[in-house]
């Protein structure tokens, strides 16, 4: 009888071994938090399509931030939900110094400083009473440019509020060089720009929509990319690197590993991707059932992200899989 001479299997016979031989690390300091704060409620609101998933006041997001950053968590991504009779065409209440957005920002940074990175979502969907991620124009589209303009103030107030870095979410042409001038302009010379690079029109989202309180009117198929398109993907990318981009993600992140690969193949910036919510809630939802083990489904989800060449991960699993990992 022969035997193999090849045996990778010793390599995986203890757990010693198969954590001294591990290609891929996944640790807290890789993971972001996305909280979502609102204005007008008085105590967390849960999520119903995610759940563990909260609307947040703002001192239940202060708690929640502490709890992050304690367990090792490498930053928080902040979405604010507006009063609904406070949004208009424009989106203003998220340029305003005292918008929910804003001033849960300065809370944050008050609490924490520099212990972790604060970041905030730069677009307009959760301000709008159209829903959209821009200004629309008189035939109801979205204007590219003016929109960019939007997004300038939209840094700026979020800059000047603490946010270490601001994410441009919205998918318009040029967004990233128009926010880079504007702050550098305004003395935020320091301010990361973590640009959504590859963000895909994907039906994954449905979940999020709840947890913003979204307007949305129609779709957001002319702005954000078709789901077949790898080498646009690309090519958004290094259009976001030529403007200055400091950190580009792809969103969503399970459906398009392919599309992470590649991006960390030409990328000389640090890479993120979002596990985005409708991810968390297919795994939650499995788990609920007793279909799946959800915790290891979970860290299992992350690991491929990584695997795939994410430096970065933004999960709402963020604090759990911190402690998990511990």
């Amino acid at each position: 009888m022969t035997f193999p001479r090849h045996r990778p299997r010793r390599l995986r016979s203890t757990p010693a071994l198969r954590r001294l031989v591990a290609q891929t690390s996944l640790e807290p300091r890789h993971l972001v938090l996305p909280v979502f704060v609102a204005d007008g409620i008085d105590e967390p609101r849960p999520i119903a399509s995610m759940p563990g998933v909260y609307q947040h006041t703002r001192d239940s997001l202060r708690a929640a931030a502490a709890e992050a950053v304690d367990a090792g968590v490498g930053g928080l991504m902040l979405f604010g939900v507006p009063r609904d009779e406070d949004k208009d065409a424009l989106g203003s209440c998220g340029l305003h110094p005292d918008g929910i957005l804003n001033v849960a920002l300065r809370d944050l940074a008050k609490d924490l400083g520099d212990e972790t990175v604060l970041m905030a979502d730069t677009c307009l969907d959760e301000f709008t009473d159209h829903g959209h991620c821009g200004v629309l124009d008189a035939r109801g589209r979205v204007d590219n440019d003016a929109t960019n303009a939007q997004y300038v103030k939209l840094a700026l107030a979020q800059a000047e509020s603490g946010a270490h870095v601001v994410a441009p979410s919205g998918m318009m042409d040029g967004q990233v060089a128009a926010i880079r001038e504007g702050l550098d302009a305004a003395g935020f010379t320091d301010v990361v720009i973590l640009a959504y690079a590859a963000k895909f029109a994907s039906a994954f989202y449905g979940p999020f929509r709840e947890a913003v309180g979204s307007s949305l009117q129609g779709d957001r198929r002319t702005y954000q990319q078709d789901s077949g398109n790898a080498r646009e993907a690309l090519r958004e990318i290094e259009l976001d690197l030529d403007e200055g981009a400091d950190i580009v993600m792809v969103k969503p992140a399970m459906a398009y590993l392919d599309v992470v690969r590649a991006a960390a193949e030409v990328s000389p910036v640090p890479v993120a991707a979002y596990q985005v919510s409708g991810e968390y809630s297919m795994i939650s939802a499995a788990a609920a059932n007793g279909w799946i083990d959800g915790r290891a489904a979970a860290l299992e989800s992350l690991i491929s992200i990584r695997r795939a060449g994410a430096d970065i991960v933004l999960t709402y699993w963020a604090t759990e899989a911190a402690g998990w990992l511990a």
